[in-house]
């Protein structure tokens, strides 16, 4: 007898795939009136992201050798997003560039989350973060243009936004009263977070209260806690922050965006501070990308890069409340 599943048909309608087929087009269109290069880099690499909050597939490689010394059973990440080689081409002299592509997060599911999800990526050479969020507001307004209204348009900086909704001063405020801000809002404390974690807890306040407060329209977010820099240069400053900024759009986390650091050295540093981190948590270390700093090394241009989710994109466009509506082949019917 035949074994079926119980729903072989697709999540997304067919709307939702046409709008996708859309949005596409319509940013290839975008990029190539700008003079944007489209590139294609590897989904397997021999190195992942070390950010303690990003977790990645892996596999092993069977066969011979992939790169010299690694042995023929070699352990292979599936990428979290294409930066790194990007970054490379970068320092090849590749000029701008962008790519779309399918990126993976493991330990990520729900009405916001896959998996496997759709992402466009793309760096601008000789641009700081500011002219980079002007370059989205652009994008966005050319790609929606006649299917969702980009109105009104918020800029604010991370201390402002804390102020502005909870009260707490984000570079200042102790821990505990973090915690009784999410207490108000009827929010228990997570269980194993550490009290020592304050980045941890910022991230819970972003995310529990903050997010779901942001309300209509485009809003950036800018200037991180030095701490959350991540793979942005950082400003001088009482206190120091980063150039780095976020994207929210119809309420929905929608990009992630650098002034890019390009010195080799203090990025070994935070990638070995992030596997420091990780240890201290019980998670595995993840192999640092030496390839990417040989290319830091050799000369990164001045540039500034963003990550913007192409199934959120569509949550909103298409205003859907799940992800899965917007993807033709979810985790839960994959």
């Amino acid at each position: 007898m035949l074994q079926t599943a119980a729903d072989w048909r697709p999540a997304a309608s067919l709307d939702a795939l046409k709008l996708r087929a859309d949005l596409l087009a319509r940013i290839r269109n975008y990029f190539s009136t700008q003079g944007v290069l489209e590139v294609d880099t590897p989904v397997l690499s021999s190195a992942g992201a070390t950010d303690p909050a990003i977790r990645s597939f892996t596999t092993t490689y069977h066969g011979p050798a992939p790169v010299p010394g690694r042995g023929s059973d070699a352990k292979l990440y599936l990428h979290t997003s294409p930066e790194f080689p990007m970054k490379r081409l970068l320092a090849a002299g590749s000029g701008s560039i962008y790519q779309v592509c399918k990126v993976f997060r493991d330990g990520e599911s729900g009405s916001s989350h896959n998996p496997e999800f759709t992402l466009l990526e793309w760096y601008r050479n000789g641009f700081d973060h500011f002219d980079l969020m002007d370059d989205v507001e652009k994008l966005l307004r050319e790609v929606l243009d006649g299917i969702l209204p980009v109105e009104p348009v918020d800029h604010w900086t991370y201390r402002e936004l804390f102020l502005e909704v909870t009260g707490l001063d984000p570079f200042m405020a102790p821990v505990t009263d973090m915690q009784a801000v999410l207490r108000k809002h009827g929010l228990r404390d997570p269980v194993g977070l550490s009290a020592d974690d304050r980045d941890a807890w910022l991230d819970m306040l972003m995310t529990h209260v903050i997010e779901p407060r942001l309300g209509h329209g485009l809003v950036f977010v800018r200037d991180y806690p030095a701490s959350q820099a991540a793979l942005a240069r950082l400003h001088s400053g009482q206190p120091a922050v980063a150039a780095r900024f976020e994207v929210y759009l119809e309420g929905i986390e929608l990009a992630n965006g650098y002034h890019e650091l390009t010195d080799a050295t203090e990025q070994q540093q935070r990638f070995a501070k992030d596997n420091a981190r990780r240890i201290e948590q019980g998670a595995e270390p993840v192999s640092m990308d030496l390839h990417l700093l040989a290319a830091m090394q050799s000369g990164l241009p001045d540039c500034a890069g963003v990550a913007l989710g192409i199934d959120r994109l569509l949550m909103a466009a298409g205003r859907a409340e799940t992800i899965d509506a917007m993807i033709a082949f979810p985790l839960t019917n994959a």
